[in-house]
């Protein structure tokens, strides 16, 4: 019932706050096939609203990082899908690749 930019407010804003301070930083969703995971953690470009969580985060870290004066970053991310005990890679060049 709550929109991305509530649930990234909420939950998110905080979590990506610590990474930009230097600590490692997880979102986790779960639920059933169709719940809206992907959605929420992905959602669509127009209208910006709709923005998931996913673009939020890279948007607020790359604020951070643009305002930090003296200091460097190192900034890795991923995006797993865990479905019928197989992990996927949602950000790899192969996304339907099956991980170890």
């Amino acid at each position: 019932e709550h929109s991305t930019e509530h649930i990234y407010n909420e939950i998110a804003y905080p979590l990506v706050e610590g990474v930009t301070e230097g600590y490692n930083g997880t979102i986790f969703a779960y639920g059933q096939t169709g719940s809206g995971k992907s959605f929420t953690m992905q959602g669509v470009v127009d209208p910006s609203s709709q923005k998931g969580i996913i673009p939020r985060a890279f948007e607020h870290i790359f604020e951070s990082i643009q305002c930090a004066e003296s200091a460097k970053f190192l900034l890795r991310a991923s995006y797993l899908e865990i479905y019928n005990e197989h992990v996927r890679d949602l950000l790899g060049a192969d996304t339907k690749q099956k991980l170890e």
